[in-house]
């Protein structure tokens, strides 16, 4: 439609002139595909080529780039198992409001219900992208945040293992900073040494190595570029490497 109705104002606008509504009609057409891929996107169930389409195009906006790829790879964990709870959703909107402020709240969540409801998440384009464009100490603070809406309901499921060690994976985080952090999450017995990135026959020069090394890679400092949310995450972060320290040195007897 607003292609004719382009064409029709520049033909009179340049004085009658076909020329004119040669340009009011390419005009209107990138209007009407633009209005196509937005009710596209909007409808649920949408092709991966309309979410895709709908990621360039969010992501490429100023000051909502990297937000973007936030919430998009929110709604990647989201629907990992299926199941998209409302405890999921209030973590969210919680780091949402300490992050980009509640003003901001409203317009994150709109885009976090275009890629819930849209096709498949072209995780490898967004991960390409947080890449390129952070410092991997970024991107350990980033799998933080998403395994902490997995373990919203109380539970990390399988599914969202498999959602957040493939994010990993793509933005090239190191299986050994991964494993650590999931082990803040994701226990069993020998959760305490992967926290720290060792085995738990590791010896006790092994371990007091293992602590300093892991408090200077994940010190908060590392993302105090960041913003207030995921400097509170890094401070988590950074006390269970302590804690998994301390456990250690109980067990053993550790002086």
């Amino acid at each position: 439609m607003f292609k004719f109705i382009g064409a029709a104002i520049g033909f009179f606008l340049l004085g009658r002139h076909f020329f004119g509504a040669i340009i009011g009609f390419v005009i209107g057409s990138v209007i009407d595909n633009f209005a196509v891929i937005r009710a596209q996107v909007k409808s649920k169930g949408g092709s991966t080529q309309d979410i895709f389409d709908y990621y360039r195009q969010q992501s490429t906006q100023s000051n909502s780039d990297f937000s973007t790829m936030i919430i998009a790879l929110s709604a990647a964990v989201m629907r990992a198992d299926g199941k998209m709870l409302k405890s999921e959703l209030e973590y969210i909107k919680a780091f949402f409001t300490q992050q980009f402020g509640a003003q901001y709240t409203a317009v994150h969540l709109q885009t976090l219900k275009h890629f819930v409801n849209g096709g498949e998440i072209p995780l490898e384009q967004i991960c390409s992208d947080i890449k390129f464009r952070t410092q991997v100490e970024v991107r350990i603070q980033l799998l933080h945040y998403l395994f902490g809406i997995a373990r919203a309901d109380g539970h990390v499921a399988e599914q969202e293992l498999n959602i957040i060690r493939r994010i990993a994976v793509l933005m090239e985080v190191p299986t050994t900073d991964f494993e650590s952090v999931k082990n803040m999450f994701y226990r069993d017995v020998n959760s305490d040494y992967r926290v720290l990135g060792i085995e738990s026959s590791a010896t006790e020069e092994e371990i007091k190595k293992a602590y300093r090394q892991m408090a200077i890679r994940y010190h908060p400092d590392k993302v105090a570029q960041m913003g207030e949310e995921h400097q509170k995450g890094a401070k988590e972060k950074f006390q269970k490497i302590q804690e998994a320290y301390e456990n250690i040195k109980k067990a053993r007897g550790m002086v």
